[in-house]
């Protein structure tokens, strides 16, 4: 009897030691993995220049930072995908925070009366392909930065690209200016606006100064009236393209880069990096945003050349290749809601 317990004491030993050693082993591999993933961490901390307030603070945002890299793997692994997610400069923020800080299109404020639509009644063959960077109408992405003026970006691009197709001038002109000066209606700054709002105070205004002289630095101020006075380029009006017609926007982006409103809130839009963005989103329009062009990928897969105002960095280069003509007739992420173009 007493060998037996002996053996049988033996054997719950060995299997003790057997599983200690076992989660031992599960432990060391999960120090090793996250480990590794802080070293990850701390190459992008310095790729971005990325300093937190404390310790606490540093921590919390690399719960974030894998949680994100997490979903970008995996998200990557799906081959039905024809479009890649990477780790850029908005891994260390939660898709709630990325949206406060980067989305500012009022869509819940849009008009709802109609304008007169200039490229109606075209009858002539659009190009098969459009890319307004390649005619010299569209100027280097810029970067909003943590200020919700989508709006103003999208309005100030669509109005360098008219006024470089009405002179012949490529001039880069100011998002600061409106989100300064441009304060009496919805237009409201970092806290978000319209495009045709923007457009209208261009309009009212006589013009918009230049980058250069009216720089942008990305927080609300009060307006410098001597450098608003100073015009670059004027418009005359701008105009709607009829809503929910991606047919009636390939006609007005035939012939001008077109100020558009997207849904631009899921994470996938927040990590895309290449490839035609077929993702999930909503209509809920919070984004304002310029489409330069578009065309056709090698799959055979129709898109729309979308600028972004979220740095070079984001996307591709700061542009995104949209899927065009899809069933719904809001169009992808609702780009076919609510666009416009100035007039000059």
């Amino acid at each position: 009897m007493e060998i037996l317990n002996r053996q049988l004491w033996k054997y719950m030993c060995l299997g003790l030691i057997l599983m200690l050693g076992a989660w031992s082993t599960q432990a060391t591999s999960r120090s090793l993995q996250d480990a590794s993933m802080y070293g990850r961490y701390e190459r992008w901390l310095a790729r971005y220049g990325r300093v937190y307030n404390d310790v606490d603070e540093k921590e919390t945002r690399f719960k974030i930072f894998k949680e994100n890299v997490a979903f970008i793997e995996s998200s990557n692994k799906d081959a039905n995908k024809p479009y890649k997610l990477s780790v850029n400069q908005f891994a260390d923020l939660t898709n709630e925070e990325f949206k406060a800080s980067r989305n500012g299109f009022k869509g819940h404020e849009c008009s709802t009366k109609t304008t007169s639509f200039k490229y109606e009644n075209v009858t002539a063959a659009l190009p098969a392909t459009m890319d307004w960077r390649k005619k010299g109408a569209v100027t280097p992405v810029k970067d909003q930065g943590q200020c919700g003026c989508c709006w103003a970006f999208s309005a100030v691009a669509a109005t360098e690209g008219v006024t470089q197709l009405t002179t012949g001038k490529l001039i880069s002109l100011s998002e600061q200016e409106l989100v300064d000066c441009d304060t009496a209606g919805e237009d409201q700054g970092c806290e978000g606006g319209l495009m045709d709002d923007a457009f209208q105070f261009i309009q009212q205004n006589h013009g918009i100064s230049t980058e250069t002289n009216y720089p942008y630095n990305g927080v609300d101020g009060t307006c410098n009236t001597k450098k608003e006075a100073i015009i670059a380029a004027k418009i005359t009006g701008f105009e709607d393209v009829p809503a929910n017609s991606e047919k009636a926007l390939l006609t007005a982006v035939a012939h001008q880069p077109v100020s558009v409103a997207i849904d631009a809130s899921g994470s996938d839009f927040q990590f895309y990096s290449s490839g035609v963005f077929t993702g999930t989103c909503g209509t809920s329009l919070d984004h304002g945003v310029t489409a330069v062009g578009y065309g056709v990928s090698d799959d055979g897969t129709k898109y729309w050349l979308v600028k972004n105002s979220w740095g070079a960095e984001w996307g591709e280069a700061g542009y995104i290749r949209m899927q065009r003509d899809v069933a719904a007739p809001e169009g992808l992420c609702g780009i076919a809601m609510s666009a416009s173009y100035p007039t000059a």
